[in-house]
């Protein structure tokens, strides 16, 4: 195995983390319906050159899919990245990052549900380390408080947009979409683009501005996190599988925390070491340990 493959969804973790960062600084600088809107608008215009032809040669299979990819777009390029940014207003990006890292598990635990996947022993311990451990994270230390004060909105927010993308990666699975990874990803940014104009459209001028504050923001979004993110990702499950490249979204909020610490000057509490820690242990567990919970009535009689 070459030493690229290790490298291709390693760059892709620094870059999501770096997408957490752009989401913090967007906040304050603009709407988050604006900075969804323009990073699709910037996805398009550079991927169209590229992408029309094969597109129109493979009209017939997207004409049958066009629904499917749709849905996907809403949720991966539309809801997802809109909700993030909304989130990043009330939530630190280490927050951020670490309910982000639950996807995984996320989608483990809604396989089971929607795909009839059988529930595995680390699905089911993996899942209450992970709660508990989140419990903690949102409680800053303190579970408890969570019952007089309820849940920050930031960290609300970005658990409903972890679970949205944990469905869509669900859904993927489901429909199995014979389209290239390519023109998955220009179909979907078409799809969210339409979703996102009527609520771009009805904002105030002032928080959809463009200016030097914004732009470094918006090319950072559309090319940096959805362009080469995307093609190092596409790379690390070409050659490693999507199992293994899972593994490295354990990563996200340790880059995050780190880049936090320098360009945001957050403070790294106990919480969330531990309960940060907790949490992706127990997404690790979900990944790693694949032996089913509960046996099949044949394998228990001994007649498979």
């Amino acid at each position: 195995m070459p030493v690229r493959a290790y490298i291709y969804p390693f760059l892709a973790m620094l870059l999501w983390a770096g997408n957490v960062i752009v989401s913090k600084l967007a906040a304050s600088s603009i709407a988050p319906t604006a900075i969804t809107f323009y990073r699709l608008v910037l996805v398009l215009l550079i991927m169209t050159p590229f992408i029309v032809r094969p597109l129109w040669r493979n009209r017939t299979v997207l004409r049958r899919h066009w629904w499917q990819l749709a849905v996907c777009g809403l949720m991966s390029m539309a809801l997802f990245q809109s909700l993030s940014y909304r989130a990043a207003d009330s939530t630190t990006a280490t927050n951020m990052a670490i309910v982000t890292a639950l996807a995984p598990l996320m989608t483990a635990i809604l396989s089971v549900l929607l795909l009839g996947e059988r529930l595995t022993v680390g699905m089911a311990a993996g899942g209450v380390l992970s709660f508990g451990g989140l419990l903690y994270l949102v409680g800053r230390g303190d579970v408890l408080a969570l019952l007089h004060q309820g849940v920050h909105a930031g960290d609300a927010l970005m658990l409903l947009a972890t679970l949205i993308f944990a469905l869509y990666g669900v859904l993927l699975r489901r429909w199995r979409l014979s389209v290239p990874p390519w023109q998955m990803i220009y179909c979907q940014a078409l799809a969210a683009l339409l979703c996102m104009l009527p609520f771009f459209l009805l904002l105030p001028a002032g928080r959809a501005a463009l200016d030097a504050t914004t732009l470094p923001l918006i090319g950072y979004a559309g090319i940096g996190s959805s362009i080469v993110l995307s093609f190092l990702w596409i790379q690390g499950v070409k050659w490693l599988g999507p199992n293994r490249c899972s593994i490295y979204v354990n990563l996200l909020p340790i880059l995050t925390a780190l880049l936090a610490i320098v360009w945001l000057h957050e403070s790294m509490h106990g919480y969330h070491l531990v309960g940060g820690g907790i949490s992706l242990l127990g997404v690790l567990l979900a990944q790693t340990v694949q032996r089913p919970l509960f046996a099949r009535r044949a394998d228990v009689s001994g007649i498979a």
